[in-house]
């Protein structure tokens, strides 16, 4: 078994909706990103790839490829996933913390726990995603932008 972590922060801007853990979210803003900023999935990514030891998303997924302009991010979890399997790992479990100021998870977080085991092909009991906030300090507490931490376990299959 393995442990994995992975954070990821992207700014507010332009735009009328964030995406999170693979789910639309309508927003008083977008994120400013290469690809769509999913900044949960992104986190998880992280997770995934430093739990097996291969490295981290800008390694697999850098920004300064064009493939990856816009992307969904659905597609780095999946080729994360790919990327384990080859080397015989499975997930066992995930637990994502979104930190931002706005917009409040609670109407989105069932959405997005499924939305999560599903991609990874997990039950639903071992996906856990939860938010906090900076109680107002520093750029998150600022609404400048938001943050994700993904912890996963990984198992040999």
């Amino acid at each position: 078994m393995r442990v994995g972590f992975g954070i990821d922060v992207h700014a507010f801007g332009p735009g009328d909706v964030l995406v999170l853990g693979g789910v639309r979210i309508p927003h008083s803003r977008g994120i400013v990103a290469h690809s769509d900023g999913d900044v949960l999935l992104h986190a998880l990514v992280d997770a995934l790839l430093g739990a097996a030891a291969l490295g981290d998303i800008g390694e697999h997924f850098p920004d300064s490829d064009p493939r990856w302009r816009g992307a969904d991010s659905r597609l780095f979890v999946t080729a994360a996933l790919e990327m384990l399997a080859r080397r015989s790992w499975r997930v066992v479990n995930v637990d994502l913390t979104l930190v931002a100021q706005a917009p409040r998870l609670a109407p989105w977080r069932e959405q997005i726990r499924h939305s999560v085991a599903g991609m990874l092909g997990v039950p639903l009991a071992d996906v856990n995603v939860k938010a906090t906030t900076t109680e107002h300090l520093g750029f998150l507490g600022r609404n400048e932008g938001l943050a994700a931490m993904a912890t996963v376990l990984i198992d040999q299959v």
